[in-house]
Order: structure tokens, then sequence, then C-alpha cells
């Protein structure tokens, strides 16, 4: 019985997290942070980080926010995360000054507790944070437990999303990972603002 409720459980939470995941939720905000993903060899930004990053210039370019916050540490490979982000993104034609590195974070709960000193010194209350959309929802609980109003915006075009198998096991992994801490589905938006 226990059993077939926690599978029950994971499968619903796993329907949940890739529901939430695949729904874009940016809208006019103080930041947009964009979570790090992996770093190739040379330097070459993975698929991932990649399309974070050009889906956060997206947003930047339709005026969604006047700020980029990159997200990530050095992995395997240099540079950090957050300087392949920054070097992309302004090869597409963000300035530099429109964006803040955060370059020590190795984990989503780093990357929320790292970038809120930044997210303060901007000012900013509300952001949009940017990632795999399997990642969303567990990255918005993280950012809610630091104080933040979060909206999300999936980046769609990332091979763990466009391929049915990666998408199955990452979502399922999430739920999972989810389940394990379950104080993050309880954080909730702050109490002066309401977030869809």
């Amino acid at each position: 019985m226990s059993v077939g409720v926690a599978t029950c459980g994971v499968f619903g939470l796993a329907f949940w997290v890739d529901r939430f995941g695949q729904r874009e939720r940016a809208e006019p905000s103080d930041a947009v942070v964009v979570l790090g993903a992996r770093v190739l060899a040379g330097g070459v930004p993975s698929g991932a980080l990649r399309a974070r990053t050009e889906q956060a210039v997206a947003l930047y370019q339709r005026g969604v926010a006047s700020k980029l916050v990159f997200s990530g540490g050095v992995g395997v490979h240099p540079p950090s995360e957050a300087r392949a982000m920054l070097a992309l993104a302004t090869r597409l034609g963000v300035p530099p000054e429109a964006c803040v590195l955060e370059e020590q974070s190795h984990s989503t709960d780093d990357n929320a507790r790292l970038t809120s000193a930044l997210l303060r010194e901007l000012g900013a209350r509300r952001v949009v944070v940017v990632s795999d959309p399997y990642h969303l929802l567990r990255a918005r609980q993280y950012f809610r437990l630091n104080g933040f109003e979060v909206l999300t915006s999936p980046a769609l075009q990332t091979e763990r999303n466009l391929s049915w198998v990666d998408r199955c096991y990452w979502t399922m992994r999430e739920a999972i990972a989810l389940l394990l801490h379950p104080r993050l589905l309880l954080a909730r938006a702050p109490a002066d603002v309401t977030t869809p």
C-alpha cells in the first residue's frame, strides 16, 4: 500500500513538474536570473547553457528586464558557467553593463542563495528565472525561500526537453529531488506580492 502511494506521489509530482516547466510566465521584472549548466572542454557552452542564455537574451531584447544575472561557478572545464553565458550574451548583442555575474554556485540552492545579495544590491524584488523546463519548479521554490517574487521562463530548445526519453528521466529525477526536500514544496511567494 505505502509503495503504491509513494509511486503515485512521484508520478503526480512529476506531472506537475513537467506541466509547470513548459509554460512561459515571464512578465516585466527587476532582473532575469539565468541558472548555469555545463561548460565543455575549451570553454564551449553546453547545449543547455546555450539554450538558457539565448532565452535570457530574448527576454532582455523584449524588455522584460534591464539586467541579466548569470549564475554558475567553475565546473570540470573553465571558465565559470556565468562567464561563458556572459561571453555568449554579449556576442548576441547584450551590453556588458547590463550583465551581473555570480561565479561561486554549484547547485540550485547556491544559485538562489548567492545571487540574493546581488539582486538586493540591484533593488530587485521580482525576478524571472530561466532554466531547463524540468528545473524551473525547484528553482522557483529556492528563490522564494530567499524572499523573491519569482516568475519563470523555460529554455525549451534544450536536448533534455526535445528528447522524450530525456524529458521523462529528468522530470522524474526532479520529482524525487522535491520529495526529498519537502520544505521546498511549502515555499510561498512573499506575503506582499502575488505570483501566478
